[in-house]
C-alpha cells in the first residue's frame, strides 16, 4: 500500500471506552424508567450518533431521546473519559506514522467538541493532524460517516487514493467506500456478526496494521505492546 494519510474511528479503533460507553447509556435509561435491553443491544449502538441509536431502542420517544442523551453525556464526563484508554500498540503506531510523515487523523461520530476532549484527556493531541465530527447531537446524516470522511480530505487536500479508513464498524468501511478512500477493519472493536468482511483489509493486532500501513520493514522496527483485547471488555 502507498499511504499517504490515515482516518481513524475513535472509540472501539483508537481508544478502549472500557465499557463507559456501554454502562453510561445503561444508566442514562434506567435513570429515565426504561428497561435496560441488554448488552448485546447497547454494544451495537458504539458507533452511530446516539439519536440515531437510541431511536432503535423500546421506550425511547421524541420527548425524553434529549433528556437521556444528556444523562448519558454528564455520566460519561463525569467518570466514562477516565475510564477509557488508548488501546495497546496505538500510541506507537502514531507517532511511527507521524514520522514518516503520513497525515493521520480521527474521523469520528462523535459531537466535536467531546471528541476533542476525549483526544485531549488521553493525551493524544500531539500525536494528530486534526480531528473531524459531527458538529452536534443531532445526526442529521444519520447513521452515515461519509461527510466526516469526504470533510477530513477537503480540509487537509488528500488523495483519496492514497488515504486509508481505519476503524471497527460497517459505518467506518461505508463512509470510505462512499468517498473511494482504501478501508481497514480492525477486530478489537465493536463489530457485530461479518460486519468486517465488507472491509478492503481486516486486522487483529497494531503490529498488523502497522505492517499495512507503513511497509513490514518499517513495522518491524515498532515495539510493540501486549495483544489488543476486545473494545466491549
Amino acid at each position: 500500500m502507498s499511504v499517504a494519510s490515515v482516518l481513524f474511528d475513535l472509540d472501539g479503533t483508537l481508544v478502549d471506552p472500557a465499557g463507559s460507553i456501554t454502562s453510561g447509556i445503561r444508566h442514562a435509561l434506567v435513570a429515565h424508567g426504561l428497561t435496560d435491553p441488554g448488552e448485546e443491544k447497547i454494544e451495537a449502538l458504539v458507533g452511530p450518533p446516539l439519536q440515531v441509536g437510541l431511536r432503535t431502542l423500546d421506550g425511547v420517544t421524541e420527548q425524553n431521546i434529549d433528556s437521556i442523551i444528556a444523562a448519558y453525556r454528564a455520566r460519561y464526563a463525569e467518570v466514562g473519559m477516565r475510564q477509557s484508554k488508548v488501546y495497546p500498540g496505538l500510541r506507537t503506531l502514531l507517532g511511527a506514522l507521524q514520522a514518516a510523515g503520513i497525515h493521520t487523523a480521527v474521523a469520528t461520530a462523535k459531537p466535536l467538541p467531546i471528541a476533542r476532549e476525549l483526544i485531549a484527556a488521553q493525551d493524544l493531541d500531539g500525536s494528530l493532524d486534526a480531528v473531524h465530527g459531527n458538529t452536534g447531537e443531532g445526526g442529521s446524516h444519520g447513521s452515515s460517516k461519509a461527510h466526516i470522511v469526504a470533510a477530513a480530505l477537503e480540509h487537509a487536500g488528500l488523495d483519496p487514493a492514497r488515504s486509508v479508513v481505519v476503524g471497527d464498524r460497517h459505518y467506518d468501511l461505508d463512509a470510505a467506500r462512499a468517498n473511494g478512500v482504501t478501508s481497514i477493519g480492525v477486530r478489537w472493536g465493536f463489530a457485530q456478526g461479518d460486519e468486517l468482511d465488507a472491509a478492503d483489509y481486516r486486522v487483529a493486532t497494531a503490529a498488523e496494521l502497522a505492517q499495512l500501513l507503513l511497509g513490514e520493514r518499517a513495522a518491524a522496527e515498532l515495539n510493540f505492546e501486549k495483544p489488543m483485547q476486545e473494545g466491549a471488555q
